[in-house]
């Protein structure tokens, strides 16, 4: 297990710390940031005690979401932040969370990070194949795989009870020597 580091043009993406707890409740604590997302609203104390959580998690845990921030490289501060999974059973399968400010959307963000994720999986942990899960409705996020030429692989009908109701959702994934063909 290591510690994870991974830098593109305008991002960094590091451990979270309580440096970052301002900004992480910021948007944390947002209902339109939180819609889709399996955790609800945040209490500063809430947020608070997940970075404590999450500080000193290592990459590589199999069947473990370990959580980052996203900095700006511009400003050092803290526009969101993503979490990676290696599969229980298997950890050449990765799934990849992400959210990113209300403050900050819309900026390309989204796309830059996952892209240095996937860059970070496929070509130096060797990753065979990473799998999302995406609420049906969430057409940014939909939006942001599709644009990476991940592909949809599944739609499950009203298969989540998810915050008071049934939700569906698609699934989609991406191969180390699809994303290789299109890098």
């Amino acid at each position: 297990m290591e510690t994870l580091s991974i830098h593109t043009e305008r991002l960094h993406i590091r451990h979270l710390t309580q440096n970052d707890l301002d900004d992480f409740h910021t948007y944390r604590s947002n209902p339109e940031v939180t819609k889709y997302q399996g955790f609800d609203v945040m209490t500063r104390e809430q947020a608070s005690e997940f970075i404590a959580q999450q500080e000193n998690k290592l990459f590589g845990k199999k069947g473990e979401w370990v959580q980052y921030a996203i900095e700006s490289k511009e400003t050092g501060r803290l526009i969101g932040d993503c979490a990676i999974k290696l599969d229980a059973f298997d950890e050449r399968i990765a799934e990849v969370g992400m959210t990113i400010s209300h403050l900050h959307q819309q900026k390309g963000y989204a796309k830059e990070a996952f892209s240095g994720i996937m860059d970070f999986l496929f070509a130096v942990k060797n990753i065979h194949r990473i799998v999302e899960t995406v609420d049906a409705e969430n057409i940014a996020s939909i939006s942001l795989l599709e644009s990476l030429k991940f592909r949809r692989e599944g739609h499950f009908i009203e298969n989540i009870f998810f915050k008071g109701n049934w939700g569906s959702e698609f699934q989609y994934a991406m191969l180390k020597r699809e994303w290789l063909a299109n890098s």
